[in-house]
This record gives C-alpha cells, sequence and structure tokens, in this order.
C-alpha cells in the first residue's frame, strides 16, 4: 500500500514557477513508477508527465514539454514536478499517482495504468 500526498500548488502569475511534491509513504515506493496527471473544471484528468522508477525514463505531455520537468528523489520517497513558464491553461488540481507494475525502463502515460493517487494540489495561472 503507498500513499501520495501533493503539495507545492498555489497562485501564480503566467511565466511563472512552481514546484509541486509528491512525498509516498511505503518502503516500496522506489520501485513504482510514478505519474503527474492534472484535471481542469469541466474537463477529463489529462496526463501531464511520468517517471520509470529508476529515474532513467522520463516522458511529458506534449502541451507542457520544454515547461515541465518530473524528477524523483527515492532516498527521500519524493517525485517532483517542476513547472516553468507556466500559462492560464495550467490552471488545475494536479494527482499524483504510483504505478506499482512499472518498470525501470518505462513510464506509462496511461491513466489506467495507476493503482494508487494523491488527494490533489491546486494550481491556479493568472493571466
Amino acid at each position: 500500500q503507498v500513499q501520495l500526498v501533493e503539495s507545492g500548488g498555489g497562485l501564480v502569475q503566467a511565466g511563472g514557477s512552481l514546484r509541486l511534491s509528491c512525498a509516498a509513504s511505503g518502503r516500496t515506493f522506489s520501485s513504482y513508477g510514478t505519474g503527474w496527471f492534472r484535471q481542469a473544471p469541466g474537463k477529463e484528468r489529462e496526463f501531464v508527465a511520468a517517471i520509470s522508477w529508476s529515474g532513467s525514463s522520463a516522458v511529458h505531455a506534449d502541451s507542457v514539454q520544454g515547461r515541465f520537468t518530473i524528477s524523483r528523489d527515492n532516498a527521500k520517497n519524493t517525485v517532483y514536478l517542476q513547472m516553468n513558464s507556466l500559462k492560464p491553461e495550467d490552471t488545475a488540481v494536479y494527482y499524483c499517482a504510483a504505478d506499482e507494475d512499472g518498470s525501470s525502463w518505462y513510464a506509462s502515460f496511461e491513466r489506467d495504468d495507476y493503482d494508487y493517487w494523491g488527494q490533489g494540489t491546486q494550481v491556479t495561472v493568472s493571466p
């Protein structure tokens, strides 16, 4: 069992930066693939970024490529999402998720592959 707690959300002006953190409990977290998803009002939850349990493989959605970076520190049981050059369309609740079947070389972008989810953290970007 893994419990995930997101933090670092808030209100920022367009062009600004935020760093989200996802702290996990459970000694096996370092063997889980981890992803970030987001959900804006009235929209479906969408993939943002994912990283393999080893950290050797990462994938980002086209909409955030070059602006967002996912990383992880297994010693701290924490995954990060560095968000730069934020835009109003990035406004959403951001969720961290863990994939217990993740591999060392592949990070899934499929929502249904993830087994555990955090409660989410709100990110609001003003024009």
